[in-house]
C-alpha cells in the first residue's frame, strides 16, 4: 500500500470516528436566538448575556439564589391534591397530578420554608411552574395560607416568588376560593404590620395575579416578565379596542405604578436584604438559634 493510500485510510478513519459530545451544553435564548453556553449561563444566573432575557430557572435554583447558604428548612410537607370533582378533560386530573409528581418530585406547585436572607429570618414560598404550570389549587392555597400564618405567629417577613398560569381549572370553585383565603390571611399580616414581599417572575397570570401576588407591601419583578390576568386576545375582544404594545410586561406595569421595582436576577438577594432592613428599621432580627421546626 502506497503512502497516499495509507494517508487516505487514516483520514477516512478520523472522519468516521464518532465524537463524544456531552448533551445539554448549550441553550438558545428564546428572546434573541443567541446560542448560550451552559457554564456561562450558570455564572450569569441564567440570564442571556446578549439581550438580558431572564430564562426560567427551577425552584431550587431560585432558593439558592435568594437565601443564605445552609439556612433552608422546608415546611408543610405531606399535603397533596385530591380530585373531589372527578375532573376529566383530555386527561383525568388524577393522572395529571401523578405525572407532575413524577416530573418534578414535588407534592404540588409550591415549595414553602423558613430561611435567612442576610441573617434576617423570613418565611419563603416559591412556586413551581413545572408542576401543572404553577397553577393554584387547594394545596397551593393552603400552603400559602400556612406560610403566611407562620410569618404572623413568628413575626417574620413573608416572601413569595410567583410563576403561575393562575387558578387551577380542574378544581373549579375550590381553586377560586384560594384567592379569597390567601388574601384574607394577608389582611391579618397587614393588621399586625408584618411585611409581605411579592416577587413576580415570568409568567404570573390569572387568579394568582388577581390575589396575593398583587397584595405585597413591596412588589418586585424580573425584567421582561409577563404579568397579567387574562390573555391579550380575551381582553381585546372584551373591551373591543387595540391594546398598547407590551401592556402585560413588567416594564409597562412599572411605568403605570402597578409594581414597585424591576430587579435583575443577580441583584434580587441584595435588593431583598435592603427592603427587609428598611422594614425592621435597624432592629436586630438575626436568628440566634437554628430553626427546629
Amino acid at each position: 500500500m502506497s503512502w497516499i493510500d495509507q494517508a487516505k485510510k487514516g483520514i477516512k478513519a478520523l472522519t468516521t470516528q464518532k465524537k463524544e459530545i456531552p448533551d445539554n451544553l448549550w441553550s438558545k435564548c428564546p428572546s434573541c436566538g443567541e446560542v448560550l453556553y451552559h457554564r456561562e449561563l450558570t455564572r450569569n444566573f441564567w440570564v442571556c448575556t446578549s439581550c438580558n432575557h431572564h430564562l426560567r430557572i427551577n425552584v431550587l435554583q431560585i432558593i439558592d439564589l435568594l437565601i443564605d447558604e445552609g439556612t433552608w428548612q422546608e415546611t408543610h410537607r405531606g399535603i397533596t391534591s385530591l380530585d373531589p370533582l372527578d375532573f376529566k378533560d383530555s386527561k383525568a386530573y388524577s393522572d395529571r397530578i401523578k405525572a407532575s409528581l413524577k416530573k418534578t418530585g414535588r407534592e404540588d406547585a409550591i415549595l414553602t420554608g423558613r430561611c435567612e436572607i442576610d441573617q434576617m429570618p423570613v418565611c419563603l414560598g416559591v412556586m413551581d411552574f413545572d408542576f401543572m404550570g404553577g397553577s393554584m389549587g387547594s394545596v397551593v392555597g393552603e400552603k400559602i395560607a400556612r406560610l403566611l400564618l407562620d410569618a404572623l405567629s413568628r413575626r417574620e417577613a413573608a416572601i413569595i416568588v410567583s410563576s403561575s398560569g393562575g387558578a387551577r381549572m380542574q378544581e373549579s370553585l375550590l381553586s377560586l376560593m384560594q384567592m379569597a383565603k390567601t388574601s384574607a390571611v394577608l389582611a391579618r399580616l397587614k393588621e399586625e404590620a408584618i411585611p409581605f414581599i411579592s416577587i413576580l417572575t415570568h409568567p404570573t397570570t390569572g387568579g394568582v395575579t388577581a390575589s396575593y401576588a398583587s397584595l405585597g407591601d413591596v412588589i418586585l419583578a424580573e425584567p421582561g416578565a409577563l404579568i397579567g390576568f387574562a390573555g391579550p386576545r380575551v381582553i381585546q375582544q372584551t373591551i373591543n379596542s387595540e391594546l398598547p404594545e407590551g401592556f402585560q410586561s413588567s416594564e409597562f406595569l412599572l411605568d403605570h405604578g402597578m409594581i414597585d421595582k424591576i430587579v435583575d436576577r443577580k441583584d434580587m438577594k441584595t435588593t431583598l436584604a435592603q427592603v427587609l432592613k428598611w422594614f425592621v428599621d435597624g432592629r436586630d432580627v438575626s436568628i440566634k438559634q437554628p430553626f427546629r421546626g
